[in-house]
């Protein structure tokens, strides 16, 4: 049982009202296997989050940042042996620039009022529409069971209702 909480970044790259999107399909035993998402990965021993968040966008997109902006910080739990805290952020690149290959997935733009419509984390639709708002830096938590069913959610120390679906 892991009880070592994993510090990462997760960088959703703006285009052309475009959020740049990773499909998850290259990597074995990956919790995040079919879903999109966006780019980051884990802290590198005594990097900040800005440094993990630069490094981390240019070895999976080929990327330099021209601007970014720290939005919140995800609290993710999963199981009964994951603790995960994603640093999220926003971002430009340079225009005109498409991304390299990325061993982790394929890398496409798509439509920022589109994301929703692709397989997902259900506590991803939280902080898209979190950032859609332009919500100032907020705390989510959001905790899932083992079967990836979204059990528990914290917005800024105070648990939001869901809708039933």
């Amino acid at each position: 049982m892991n009880r070592t909480p994993e510090l990462t970044t997760l960088c959703y790259i703006e285009r052309d009202d475009c959020y740049l999107m990773l499909h998850r399909v290259k990597k074995q035993n990956d919790i995040n296997k079919d879903k999109y998402i966006g780019v980051g990965g884990h802290f590198q021993y005594g990097e900040s989050p800005d440094e993990c968040l630069k490094r981390e966008v240019m070895e999976e997109t080929g990327f330099a940042l021209s601007s970014y902006r720290a939005r919140g910080i995800v609290t993710f739990c999963y199981g009964e042996d994951i603790t995960e805290y994603m640093h999220l952020y926003t971002a430009t690149i340079a225009p005109g620039t498409e991304p390299g290959e990325c061993d982790e997935g394929d890398l496409i733009w798509v439509a920022k009022d589109r994301v929703t419509e692709l397989p997902i984390w259900e506590g991803d639709r939280i902080f898209l529409r979190l950032l859609r708002e332009e919500r100032p830096y907020f705390s989510l938590k959001l905790v899932y069971a083992i079967t990836d069913e979204l059990t528990e959610v914290q917005l800024d120390g105070e648990v939001l209702q869901r809708e039933s679906r």
